[in-house]
């Protein structure tokens, strides 16, 4: 494979369900691709599901920050990556400090706390849809129902005021979109970590039963580590479930035969919520990767130094792993989807995004069984401007 084979990372979607259909061109003719980096880097692209999960779990390959790059143009400098990652931010970041972070905080995220918490994660969508019902319809689910039941959940179990969602919202919504100027996205950060380590600086005097107050009461991690690992899971745990929910109660929506299906048999709730993650899988550009050494993959070599974009889209869509991969079917076996990830980096809260859609799609369309548009399909906004994908406004009505 030679560089004048490089393409650049294929973002123009024909449907709003489906990847890009240039993924899986590529992946038709081999799992691995070399990629032109915005920067005029040279790397590579993993669109098939096996190749995938070999290089997820492979440790040979990096996920230190300060050499990652995105695959995707931004309007600013990059506010992620390229640099040394910042305490606490475990995704950004290799054994042996990965493993010490993460070790702390996949306490407060197994199945089993997962089950505890899971009356309360009930009566917060309960209380979503009763206040749902009394503001009457047409109203925009997004903003009443998938938006405020993740970060309801999120600040509960880490223990940050909601009175302050309209800020870490704003402020999440900016670091990951790929139009926010240069200083729109520092001080989105900025605003951030100051908030999560002035948080964590107040839990370690008075520390509570929350997650935060948990971690500033052991001792295990500083101040920092603490604000870091807060701000990380705050962003990323209400932002990507909020997504998730958004766009998958329009795929249901879109889908008749599917939601039909799940309404006529409630116990298909947990294979309906592992299609859908496989089938949307939100998470649009990829997981960034770079090689600390020469590494054989794919029939090609892959050089230390060189970065590779795991599409976690594509990897989804692979035939050779889920026939008929464009069909949402809430019936299917989709065990082993990578909408997490995989490997030591998989999602650390994984369990509670699974636990809170696995509430909230029953919950959702059992109060409202006539659910539907209240705007034509065509006029529907979806996020291709930011790193998650999701549908950024969905009015429904259901009287």
């Amino acid at each position: 494979m030679t560089t004048h084979d490089a393409v650049s990372l294929p973002t123009l979607r024909a449907t709003p369900f489906d990847p890009p259909p240039a993924l899986a061109e590529l992946r038709a003719r081999s799992p691995l691709s070399r990629l032109r980096y915005p920067d005029g880097h040279l790397g590579w692209l993993v669109t098939g599901h096996d190749l995938a999960r070999k290089v997820l779990a492979d440790p040979r390959f990096s996920a230190r920050s300060e050499w990652k790059r995105n695959p995707v143009a931004r309007r600013s400098l990059e506010p992620f990556y390229g640099a040394k990652a910042l305490p606490g931010w475990l995704v950004d970041m290799d054994p042996p400090q990965h493993t010490r972070i993460r070790r702390r905080l996949a306490r407060a995220f197994t199945a089993h706390r997962m089950r505890t918490l899971r009356p309360r994660i009930e009566q917060i969508v309960s209380r979503q849809l009763t206040a749902m019902a009394e503001a009457g319809d047409p109203l925009d689910l997004v903003a009443a129902f998938a938006l405020p039941v993740p970060s309801l959940v999120i600040c509960e179990l880490l223990g940050v005021p909601y009175s302050r969602r309209a800020d870490f919202q704003r402020d999440s919504a900016t670091l990951f979109s790929l139009d926010a100027t240069a200083e729109q996205a520092a001080r989105a950060m900025d605003d951030l970590q100051t908030f999560l380590t002035e948080l964590a600086a107040h839990k370690s005097r008075r520390p509570g039963e929350d997650l935060l107050g948990t971690l500033a009461s052991d001792g295990e991690l500083s101040v920092a580590e603490i604000a870091g690992a807060g701000a990380l899971l705050l962003s990323a745990g209400h932002e990507t479930t909020a997504g998730s929910l958004g766009l998958g109660v329009l795929a249901l929506l879109s889908h008749p035969d599917q939601l039909a299906r799940l309404a006529e048999d409630p116990g298909l709730a947990d294979t309906a919520v592992e299609e859908l993650l496989r089938y949307l899988t939100i998470f649009q550009f990829g997981v960034p990767r770079s090689a600390l050494e020469d590494v054989p993959l794919a029939g090609e070599t892959v050089r230390a130094g060189e970065s590779v974009t795991v599409s976690l889209p594509a990897a989804n869509r692979d035939p050779l792993r889920f026939p008929d991969p464009d069909r949402l079917d809430v019936g299917r076996n989709a065990s082993g989807h990578l909408a997490f990830g995989h490997g030591m980096h998989q999602c650390i809260g994984q369990n509670l995004a699974r636990t809170e859609m696995r509430i909230a799609f029953p919950a959702l369309f059992g109060r409202f069984p006539r659910l539907r548009l209240a705007v034509p399909a065509q006029r529907l906004s979806f996020g291709g401007d930011t790193g998650f994908y999701c549908v950024h406004r969905l009015p429904v009505s259901w009287s």
